[in-house]
């Protein structure tokens, strides 16, 4: 898989099948239209392209400042590249883009990436204040070369609006990461650097690895949640505090996951955390007994439902 960050960094010489959007999460409508899309472009020797943008459009438009993103550039390109996708390109979202007209961009895509084929949503539109929207691209492709095919949204079921990356948004921040799996098609999860931290949880028997990760990505809400913790090549549970750790009078979030079985110094080293079930709410305790009474209980409950599957 090829990963550009600007459409002027490639010049496709065979022709591809194109899909656009942010794609933020990989969720599993995001996958539905993926699969269509390889499948027919590697079946008619065409590459797959997705193109994608960053920073996320809401974050220019609406100068969105808190956290925000489910994956990093990087993680969702990985994610669609696993795919099948042939080709990347994570397109600078700004000014300049925002209020190019649709035909202009249309005409880039088919110059840099040979596109014989747009596959998109059914809601999609492009260019300034959204003009491109499905039937004008489709006449557009009759003038241009291309072929236009929508793709209806994907819903969980009848009863559901369609999947939708503020949907995932949604239930992560209200701490429902069962739901959030159900929506992505697989755990939610981010990837930090372990760093030093105060080393209450070893002064109590529950060492952590405090997780530094990127600024802009979305947590869940606050409370302790079950997963599973990856270091390399090895994957061990864990039971993770999320939160301001109100007993020791915490002034700011902390992520730190407690790995099951494990006691290793691991400063400096990647790690990557999964959240599958919530546990409970963050809570203050009277005392340090009362606290290591109920990190006990996290952990038999964690491990509990982890090996279960």
């Amino acid at each position: 898989m090829i990963h550009v960050r600007q459409l002027s960094e490639i010049t496709l010489e065979q022709p591809s099948m194109v899909t656009i959007g942010v794609f933020d999460g990989v969720h599993r409508g995001h996958q539905e239209l993926i699969r269509h899309l390889v499948a027919e472009a590697h079946s008619n020797n065409r590459k797959a392209v997705v193109l994608t943008f960053h920073p996320h459009p809401d974050v220019v438009l609406q100068g969105i400042t808190e956290r925000y993103y489910l994956t990093t550039p990087d993680q969702r390109a990985t994610l669609l590249g696993e795919m099948g996708v042939d080709v990347v390109v994570t397109h600078a979202f700004d000014e300049t883009v925002r209020d190019m007209r649709a035909e202009e961009f249309v005409d880039t895509l088919i110059s840099s990436l040979q596109m014989t084929c747009l596959r998109v949503g059914s809601d999609f539109a492009l260019g300034y204040e959204r003009e491109g929207d499905v039937d004008y691209l489709a006449q557009l492709g009759q003038e241009k070369g291309y072929e236009l095919r929508p793709i209806e949204l994907l819903k969980l079921n009848a009863d559901e609006d369609r999947i939708s990356s503020s949907m995932v948004r949604s239930v992560l921040r209200e701490g429902n990461v069962t739901k959030a799996s159900d929506l992505l098609g697989r755990p939610y999860s981010v990837t930090g650097t372990v760093i030093q931290g105060d080393q209450r949880g070893r002064q109590i028997g529950f060492p952590t690895a405090n997780m530094q990760i990127w600024e802009q990505q979305l947590l869940p809400t606050t409370g302790v949640y079950a997963g599973w913790a990856t270091l390399g090549d090895e994957r061990f549970m864990a039971v993770t505090n999320l939160g301001m750790r109100p007993t020791f009078d915490g002034q700011s979030l902390s992520l730190e996951p407690h790995l099951l079985d494990f006691d290793r110094n691991i400063y400096g080293q990647q790690l990557t955390l999964t959240f599958e079930h919530r546990l409970r709410a963050e809570q203050k305790f009277d005392g340090l007994q009362a606290l290591i009474d109920q990190l006990q209980k996290d952990v038999a409950t964690g491990r509990n439902l982890l090996s279960i599957g």
